[in-house]
């Protein structure tokens, strides 16, 4: 199936979906950024909204941060076209999604990083999917590789390059390293809290040489951050660089989606670039 997917912005510009406030100007879940829960919240409403089997494979689905139409979320969850829309109401009602008409067509997209990092440690919990083909043992396994955690790269590949930012001091603040024994608040398959990475003076200047500006990072969420990876235990880059960092892999064609949700894949032309420029060479 092909169709148009349009890409998460990792520009600061307004009035962007998910860039929004709830009643009497709370903020949601989007606009949090993983900051403390100062309130009482309705556990049970979210959770019913993804307990669905098929909202689930929607929401799944839509965990790369791209936006999709209703026709390519019913084909991935397996559904009719009413059927689909009427689970895609519920979501944006729920404001786990938003929407956006462009021209005739409606586009689907999770209403922030939250709602991905949330999909990311229900699975911690979650029974695993047996696995009865080829097909879905090949998809595990690219998942592992490499794929976006909302729109930003983890995965080994993510893993392979916050660990060779940190070695050539872009960032610094720690070794990159997830230590079960030693957290306070990290978790795996969610955004880190105990460690403070900085962009150094020196990162600006070999990302610049990338074509990344670390001037114009989005302005309304932090800018360096991590996540600690669900599959391998250690931090991977987050927050408004990693979101454009990612951007830039994509605009320069060294990294590419893959036919499944959130699975992307190294270009040949991303193995020799990031060699070249970051000194990154990831093993087979």
């Amino acid at each position: 199936m092909s169709y148009a997917v349009i890409m998460p912005k990792a520009s600061s510009a307004k009035g962007q979906p998910g860039d929004r406030k709830g009643q009497a100007g709370a903020p949601t879940g989007a606009d949090r950024q993983g900051e403390p829960l100062k309130r009482q919240t309705d556990i049970a409403r979210a959770a019913a909204l993804i307990a669905d089997p098929s909202r689930a494979r929607i929401l799944k689905c839509l965990a790369d941060g791209r936006a999709l139409p209703a026709s390519a979320l019913a084909g991935e969850a397996g559904v009719g076209a009413a059927t689909a829309s009427a689970h895609l109401a519920k979501l944006v009602e729920g404001e786990l999604v938003t929407v956006k008409e462009q021209g005739r067509h409606r586009y689907y997209r999770l209403a922030g990083p939250d709602v991905s990092a949330a999909l990311e440690s229900l699975a911690l919990i979650a029974p695993p999917l047996a696995i009865t083909s080829l097909k879905q043992s090949n998809r595990t396994n690219a998942l592992h590789r490499s794929r976006t955690c909302y729109d930003h790269l983890a995965g080994q590949l993510g893993v392979a390059l916050m660990r060779t930012l940190l070695e050539r001091h872009v960032l610094t603040g720690h070794d990159g390293i997830h230590r079960p024994k030693e957290a306070v608040r990290d978790r795996p398959s969610a955004y880190g809290r105990d460690i403070h990475y900085e962009l150094t003076d020196e990162g600006r200047v070999q990302l610049a040489e990338l074509g990344v500006d670390t001037d114009q990072l989005p302005p309304r969420r932090p800018a360096v951050r991590y996540c600690v990876d669900w599959s391998e235990h250690q931090h991977h880059l987050a927050g408004g660089l990693g979101a454009v960092l990612t951007a830039r892999l994509f605009d320069l064609g060294w990294v590419r989606w893959g036919a499944s949700p959130r699975v992307v894949h190294l270009t040949d032309e991303g193995a020799v670039g990031l060699e070249r420029s970051l000194g990154l060479v990831l093993s087979d």
